[in-house]
């Protein structure tokens, strides 16, 4: 499959074996110690509104941003500073894309909690597809009467837990109870990884357009000031010319997602390749299958396996949309980084120390970034960046800077597969006559 990731590195990753994280700890909770949680405590923890538990998700994504530490204020100064310098990182980008609309994008300065909130919205509905779809196979399931059965005797559970787990929708004596475990389970399983995915990402999050997340809010330069301060300090970086880096790359994807085509398409092929899983009940169970509703820390482990429910649910229909997406992302990645390249070259000398910090940050950060790399079916490593640059690369060179400016017309001017590997095709195929650029 034609996949793309956004990974972590697995020395952030709060579920490891080492970690004092608890995806219970921020659900407030008396006596939050999972082994002291009482029946009625963890009969409130699994019921949930909606197919996805949201209290748990921004909870848990806030704390996994933090990493334990506290949100610290933005000096007013700081925020004035860096808009200054997103205005002008704005100026650039117009000038050279003709698109006015950066020009008056709202400039964000925000911390690493903010950033999670922001995206845990932009992935809400992608998330809620997949939930339902996650509970119609499990209902599908049932019916079918599966021989699946739970790993351990619903029969031998204490006779207060009986009405409860009856009442969230768990038949004791049907075919395929573990179809009924989760369902119930599912809402907190996929708040949790949800939440940890998004809190880790946004723990490396230098601005709002590091990954090519779909997003549904008015586009505009973000900086995630304590990521920055970090970053700067890690890589010996002078503070200024960072920035300025940073301002011209959210300027630039905030010119492509100024057209209104743009995340749309995004946000509708996603959805179509989130809509295409299909259940694998043996897969789930075989993951799932020991999982007890009634033990905290069950539930707990069970959360710990960021990909286990949705690597259990891929099918071929969803080959299409993954390609799609495939496309636009490496289209999206290559033209940012091209862009950027131009008109950040002349500005900043050290800029190609800067661009390859940056992409190894925003590229080589781990795998615990899997939930999401299995949600869209995309995978965005060195060789995706590469063959996205070669791309915008072969356009300048033929056509300059105006014919690559042309990606961003119409959705119909995305390239194709064939068309990444050879940019002269997809010249041909929008009749753009090939003048050697000077």
């Amino acid at each position: 499959m034609s996949d793309l990731p956004f990974p972590i590195d697995p020395d952030d990753n709060p579920s490891d074996s080492d970690s004092t994280f608890d995806p219970f700890g921020m659900l407030g909770i008396p006596g939050f110690d999972p082994t002291q949680m009482n029946l009625a405590d963890l009969m409130r923890l699994l019921q949930s509104d909606g197919p996805v538990n949201w209290e748990i998700a921004k909870q848990t994504a806030e704390y996994v941003a933090l990493d334990g530490s506290d949100d610290p204020s933005i000096p007013s100064t700081t925020i004035s500073e860096l808009t200054e310098l997103a205005r002008i990182a704005s100026d650039y980008v117009a000038n050279e894309t003709g698109v006015t609309e950066v020009l008056s994008a709202p400039v964000r300065v925000i911390g690493a909690p903010e950033w999670a909130r922001m995206h845990l919205g932009s992935l809400r509905l992608l998330l809620e597809t997949f939930a339902t779809t996650l509970s119609g196979s499990l209902e599908a399931a049932q019916e079918s009467d599966s021989e699946h059965g739970l790993a351990f005797d619903p029969t031998l559970l204490p006779p207060e837990l009986a009405g409860p787990l009856s009442a969230l929708g768990l038949s004791m004596g049907g075919a395929d109870p573990f179809g009924g475990i989760m369902k119930m389970i599912a809402p907190i399983l996929l708040g949790t990884q949800a939440g940890s995915m998004i809190g880790s990402l946004a723990r490396n999050a230098l601005g709002r357009y590091d990954l090519p997340l779909p997003t549904s809010d008015v586009p505009g330069p973000t900086f995630v000031l304590a990521n920055l301060l970090e970053f700067e300090s890690e890589w010996s970086i002078e503070p200024q010319d960072l920035r300025l880096y940073v301002a011209l790359h959210e300027a630039v994807h905030t010119s492509i997602r100024c057209r209104p085509w743009v995340q749309s398409a995004l946000a509708r092929i996603a959805n179509e390749y989130v809509s295409g899983f299909d259940i694998d009940v043996a897969r789930l169970e075989e993951q799932f299958g020991g999982l007890d509703p009634t033990n905290p820390e069950s539930i707990a482990a069970a959360a710990e396996q960021p990909d286990a429910i949705l690597g259990a649910m891929r099918s071929p229909r969803q080959e299409p949309a993954a390609r799609s997406l495939r496309c636009l992302v490496i289209a999206m990645v290559g033209y940012g980084d091209c862009v950027l390249e131009h008109l950040g070259g002349p500005l900043l000398p050290e800029f190609g120390k800067i661009h390859e910090a940056v992409r190894r940050h925003r590229v080589d950060q781990g795998d615990s970034g899997r939930f999401v790399e299995n949600l869209l079916g995309i995978r965005l490593d060195r060789d995706a960046v590469l063959l996205g640059q070669s791309f915008c690369s072969g356009i300048v060179e033929r056509v300059g800077y105006s014919g690559l400016h042309r990606l961003w017309e119409s959705e119909s001017m995305l390239p194709t597969p064939s068309e990444l590997e050879a940019p002269g095709l997809w010249l041909a195929r929008i009749e753009l006559p090939e003048t050697p650029s000077n």
